[in-house]
């Protein structure tokens, strides 16, 4: 067992239609976007220390990624360990280990029960 924390500091909107879910959550929550390409960094409100994001999901992304989502994502310093990890506690992976050009690394799993969670280790400071 590790004395890490792992605080749920990300969350991720997976969705085929990026344009409807960003004036739905703008609407809804007045929360803003910054696209960037196949995906929308999401601010929650000034000061907010939660965001989140948008993956348009029409593109090509990683065998496994759901076409509509919505995920808490948890910040680790190992994606691939706690991969395994969930994997002996009788979870399973169901996006693998998968880097971004900015260096963010990030995994999707579920649990025994099948709920399903990101994982994500941030890029490198500079």
């Amino acid at each position: 067992m590790s004395n890490e924390t792992s605080p749920v500091t990300w969350f991720e909107i997976g969705t085929d239609d990026p344009d409807a879910a960003r004036q739905f959550y703008g609407e809804m929550f007045g929360w803003t976007f910054e696209v960037d390409g196949n995906y929308s960094v999401i601010t929650t409100g000034p000061g907010h220390s939660l965001q989140g994001g948008i993956q348009d999901t029409a593109g090509p992304l990683p065998q496994g990624t759901p076409p509509a989502y919505a995920v808490p994502c948890i910040q680790v310093s190992d994606v691939a360990a706690m991969c395994d990890r969930t994997v002996d506690l009788g979870g399973k992976v169901i996006v693998p280990v998968t880097s971004t050009p900015p260096g963010i690394v990030y995994a999707h799993v579920a649990d025994p029960s099948g709920n399903h969670i990101g994982l994500f280790t941030p890029p490198p400071a500079a």
